[in-house]
């Protein structure tokens, strides 16, 4: 499996996407980047275990088939994920947002996990589209929105775009554009430990199990350059925001997330303590604490 996915990264070397960037790590194994940890936000911890889903299915959107599942009953909330990632990465915030009166929905974004993906192009603005295809499918007309890293990014595009269709927008992680990712990041050990996971779940989840190859080169496609939303289309943003990410993350420059706070009419800056990137995996209580205040407070 590393020979194949060091393959594909020499094909998309030009790309500039977080998870591309950090792809040279491949070769630390995560046993040992973990033992050698000291903080909690310097580890990659386990996912949660997977709730009692009411459905689970998959939807014809635009040119895939489009993996998600539903729990509990109440708000609509959908959940996306980053990028390389799949939608098991929510397991801990979503019996604590059923808890509290939320209908939940996550799905798998094209080609990661278990849904599919076309030979059309990766953009944000298409991704955007097939999130809410899926909420069309589903007859939801409007829902809050929770992302993390690309979902963050798709939970942007859609408010700029679509304003309409979201109450609350919570992005985690996310970056409006090339210039807001850390030079240095691929350089960090615990983006070596996600991509190295990344491979590995991609393989057992996929139902094209042996081209991890091809979607990393197409996904990488995109990530060379975009996102690429401009300030006047954040200062448009209707949509009542959180911009929020780790006190360490390992990728996003902290005044790019400052910067996106203080240019979106509105929104409010959280910085979680001691967590990076992967905020949902290393503090759940203090993350889905976080994203459950802003969804309920009135």
């Amino acid at each position: 499996m590393r020979r194949s996915m060091g393959s594909a990264l020499r094909c998309a070397a030009v790309a500039v996407g977080i998870g591309l960037a950090v792809a040279a790590l491949l070769a630390a194994p995560a046993a040992t980047i973990q033992a050698q940890a000291a903080e909690v936000w310097q580890t990659l911890p386990a996912l949660g275990p997977a709730p009692k889903a009411n459905t689970t299915g998959t939807a014809p959107v635009n040119d895939i088939q489009m993996y998600y599942t539903v729990y509990g009953k109440g708000q609509p909330v959908i959940l996306l994920h980053g990028g390389l990632s799949n939608s098991d990465y929510w397991n801990y915030l979503i019996p604590d947002l059923v808890a509290h009166n939320f209908q939940v929905i996550v799905a798998d974004s094209r080609g990661h996990g278990r849904s599919t993906r076309s030979a059309q192009p990766y953009s944000y603005d298409l991704m955007s589209s097939d999130a809410l295809a899926l909420l069309d499918h589903l007859k939801i007309p409007k829902a809050d929105l929770v992302g993390w890293s690309d979902g963050g990014i798709i939970g942007l595009d859609i408010a700029i775009h679509h304003p309409e269709r979201l109450n609350r927008l919570y992005a985690y992680g996310a970056n409006s554009d090339l210039s807001g990712l850390k030079p240095d990041f691929d350089k960090n050990p615990t983006f070596a430990a996600f991509i190295e996971r990344a491979g590995t779940e991609y393989q057992k989840l996929s139902k094209t199990p042996d081209q991890y190859d091809s979607f990393l080169h197409q996904i990488s496609q995109m990530w060379a350059t975009q996102p690429d939303f401009t300030a006047d289309q954040l200062r448009g943003i209707k949509v009542r925001t959180a911009i929020a990410d780790g006190e360490y993350d390992e990728g996003i420059k902290r005044e790019h997330t400052e910067y996106l706070a203080h240019t979106i009419p509105g929104a409010e800056l959280h910085i979680l303590p001691n967590v990076s990137h992967f905020g949902m995996l290393q503090n759940p209580k203090e993350f889905d604490g976080d994203v459950i205040t802003f969804l309920t407070e009135k």
